[in-house]
């Protein structure tokens, strides 16, 4: 019977949806195990192939899992709130709800199709009242233990959308929404001290199983580090003055060379002292231009710096009473450190090339560079430092932070590059924020019982010409009563970001339909932490250190569990893997207009093509262009494997097919373990070809071969599986066992090495044990005796079945 992979899916689909096949079991008495991935937002072009990757992998890794004979979690919802959705609404003007349920029930529809083994019956969406009514309840949690607070900031606003957007939403000085012009705005805005918790979450980096490139990110971007605060006085020409300028230095042993100051063009001094400036028309002039640059494009390293003096104003080196400039300069932020700092040409090269630009001093304190160059960035002895002459690097800090302690000029401190989270946008299509704003007892959360506050509804999704929310014009809602003095409020009326349902969803899942707390305290218990989460390069930083908080504080107030190992981390492990590019390795986008949705190929090919194509097509962690004669290739490979069914007899197995068989078994699941599922499919397909060799195959054996294919190709293995007389699905069938005697290879290839570069291999009986005469066969071999010459071998080393190491001199 030919292969007929549209209607094979379609019956083990609704097989396993009528049987709860993937429902996870609370409380198991088996041993649990939750994987992951990023629920994705319900866009109208519905998944790509991207998505796939993620979810296959995830989802090879739950099935083998599951037949190890774990209680397997393996969830799915929605991520669905977001500026997109509102866009399209505006544009349309059809109301962003009947859009998001239209493609949820899109993106539900392409993931049952591709046959990923999630329990639906945990299902969630970020729009649902019942589900953000938790997502209010912890904001409000936060707010009564005093980590919510509202803040004038200056902030990246889009002139089109009319909306704050983060740092990473502008590309190039434009939305990268919309691609409208992007200015800096004072808002008043919701904040989370996400800065509270800054140390926590660098420490608990150490306890969980991280990419070494992710902990990195995660550590770069709270950004501690250690230092000293200064404070140098400010002197007027035209007026008696009392300002300090507070400046934070992790190079506190430079500061007889700082010969000026630079502050940021939101420093409040320049309002302050607006009167002794004697050029302020230009100051304000250069304070516009600066507003219009995103604090990404204002520290870019490759920038030309910019910046103008303030005449009539200096500043005092604390150390030294010496008189020094101060500029202002965009690439000094508020953001960080104290938005003021004392430049060191000599030993800062963004200084160095500063001073070059505007003929200031360059002064040496620090001895072993050639300041006339470049700044002298290291270490080493001061000079030119007055009584700290001849101090080494560390010793003179100490001393130096000393004495600046004693004489009341500064003070050691800690400082992080990390800032509290801005957690409100002016926009419609998000989670109203839980607060009412009274006149006489100011801001206060909705009482808990009438949680969820519901988004009303409104005709008119755009935001006002003055930043204000669309929630305005929602009259009726907007005007409440004041749950402590039962006069007339107002409810707060910009909504949250995008990330506050997707902080905590993973705990949701574990608990999905409660109603009467966020999560049932046994369930969480059970399930949490998550084992292992799967996601994008591009949420390596924000999202997780985001929902790293999150957790964090729900720990604290006792909502969720504190792992004996890992403490109070939400996943034990996360990996993440590489982009798939467009045909040619150009990255996907609508704008280009080759972004692949895999609804043609799971027509054309069938679910399990698709998805042994995207674990094949090249090693997970790295990006790969799609290849449609890649697809074609695995669609052969499959029709191969379907065709073998008919060699299927009951005899004996060969030794050569006994010892592939192990070989593969033992090498695809500890391949589905390290994500290597490229070199896994590789196996099977070394397999395949072997079988197809055979005039007849073992039922012993192809039975062992369509369980290791099953995490993979699930729906063609379903089907061979009954058609070799099975009853039951074999989802939950024990993973196969190997012989290690017969899953070894009886040769072996090594390389030979002479001083650190293959040269030569040789071919050896699997687990050689190292002896004279075989070191003598391998230094008489001729490419080894050409690359030796006349020199002497040092060293000699043979690690079994790996590598022959030759060192000589």
């Amino acid at each position: 019977m030919k292969y007929q992979a549209n209607k094979i899916e379609k019956k083990w689909q609704k097989y396993w949806e009528d049987n709860n096949t993937f429902e996870a079991k609370d409380y198991d008495k088996r041993e649990k195990f939750y994987g992951l991935v990023e629920f994705p937002f319900p866009s109208g072009e519905g998944l790509h192939t991207g998505h796939l990757r993620s979810y296959t992998a995830m989802d090879v890794i739950c099935r083998k899992k599951r037949m190890q004979g774990f209680n397997v979690l393996f969830p799915m919802g929605m991520d669905a709130f977001g500026l997109p959705a509102e866009n399209y609404a505006i544009k349309t003007n059809t109301h962003p709800q009947i859009t998001t349920r239209k493609n949820i029930d899109n993106f539900v529809r392409q993931l049952k199709g591709t046959g990923f083994a999630f329990d639906w019956s945990r299902f969630i969406s970020t729009t649902d009242p019942e589900y953000y009514k938790w997502t209010q309840w912890i904001f409000i949690q936060m707010f009564k233990k005093g980590l919510a607070y509202k803040s004038s900031e200056n902030i990246n606003w889009c002139t089109s959308c009319k909306i704050g957007l983060a740092n990473e939403e502008v590309v190039a000085g434009a939305c990268e929404r919309c691609g409208g012009e992007v200015i800096k705005k004072e808002k008043e805005q919701w904040m989370l001290k996400i800065t509270d918790y800054a140390d926590r979450l660098i420490d608990g980096l150490d306890n969980i199983n991280f990419l070494e490139t992710i902990k990195k990110q995660q550590s770069d971007w709270i950004g501690k580090s250690e230092g000293a605060e200064i404070q140098f006085k400010v002197k007027s020409q035209k007026s008696k003055v009392s300002e300090e300028l507070k400046v934070f230095t992790t190079r506190p042993d430079t500061l007889f060379g700082a010969t000026f100051m630079v502050i940021a063009p939101e420093h409040p001094i320049l309002r302050k002292l607006e009167s002794d400036i004697k050029n302020i028309s230009e100051i304000k002039e250069y304070i516009e231009i600066a507003t219009k640059k995103t604090d990404i494009e204002r520290a870019s390293e490759d920038k030309a710096k910019t910046g103008i003096e303030l005449k009539g104003l200096k500043a005092i080196n604390p150390v030294n009473k010496e008189e020094i400039p101060i500029f202002v300069a965009d690439y000094v932020m508020m953001g960080y450190g104290t938005g003021v700092i004392m430049a060191v040409p000599a030993h800062d090269q963004r200084d160095w090339e500063f001073a070059k630009k505007y003929n200031i001093e360059i002064r040496e304190v620090i001895s072993g560079g050639d300041i006339s160059q470049a700044a002298y960035i290291e270490e080493g002895l001061a000079i030119n430092s007055e009584k700290f002459n001849g101090l080494e690097t560390e010793e003179f800090k100490e001393k130096i932070i000393k004495y600046l302690e004693d004489k009341k000029l500064g003070k050691a401190t800690v400082n992080y590059k990390l800032h509290d989270w801005i957690f409100s946008r002016q926009r419609y299509w998000g989670e109203p924020i839980p607060m009412i704003n009274c006149t006489k007892c100011g801001w206060l959360p909705v009482p808990e019982d009438d949680l969820p506050v519901e988004l009303p509804q409104v005709d008119d999704f755009r935001p006002g010409d003055d930043g204000e929310s669309p929630l305005t014009k929602a009259t009726e809602w907007l005007n409440t009563t004041c749950p402590k003095c039962k006069g007339s409020a107002k409810r707060e009326t910009d909504v949250m970001p995008n990330w506050a349902g997707s902080n905590w969803y993973f705990i949701r899942y574990t608990d999905p339909k409660n109603d009467k707390e966020l999560v049932d305290r046994k369930k969480a218990d059970y399930w949490l932490p998550v084992d292992w989460y799967n996601g994008g390069m591009e949420h390596n930083t924000l999202h997780l250190l985001y929902s790293r908080f999150v957790y964090k504080f729900l720990a604290d107030i006792n909502v969720v569990p504190k792992h004996k190992d890992i403490g109070d981390e939400p996943y034990s492990k996360r990996t993440a893997q590489g982009m798939i590019l467009g045909e040619g390795g150009v990255k996907m986008s609508k704008s280009k207009g080759n972004v692949i949705n895999p609804d043609g190929y799971l027509d054309k090919y069938g679910a399990d093509t698709v998805r042994i194509y995207e674990m094949f097509m090249g090693p997970f962690d790295q990006s790969i262009a799609w290849d449609d004669k890649g697809v074609n290739g695995v669609y052969r490979f499959l029709n191969k494997v379907w065709d073998l069914q008919d060699k299927v007899v009951e005899k004996e197995i060969s030794k050569e097919v006994q010892n592939l068989i192990h070989k593969s078994i033992k090498k695809v699941g500890e391949d589905i373990d390290n994500m290597r599922f490229n070199t896994a499919v590789s196996q099977m397909m070394i397999l395949v070809n072997a079988l197809d060799k055979e005039s007849e195959i073992s039922k012993e054996v192809f039975e062992r071969f369509v369980l290791i294919l099953a995490p993979f190709a699930p729906h063609m293995a379903e089907e061979m599986w009954q058609a070799l007389g099975n009853k039951n699905s074999l989802a939950s069938f024990a993973w196969p066992d190997y012989d290690k005697n017969l899953a070894q290879d009886d040769k072996v290839i090594i390389g030979i090495q002479v001083n650190g570069k293959v040269r030569d291999d040789i071919e050896l009986d699997f687990d050689t044990e190292p002896s004279e005469s075989l070191q003598a066969e391998i230094l008489a071999r001729e490419k080894v005796v050409r690359n030796i010459k006349d020199k002497e071998v040092v060293k000699f080393i043979h690690i079994r079945n790996k590598i022959i190491s030759i060192v000589v001199k």
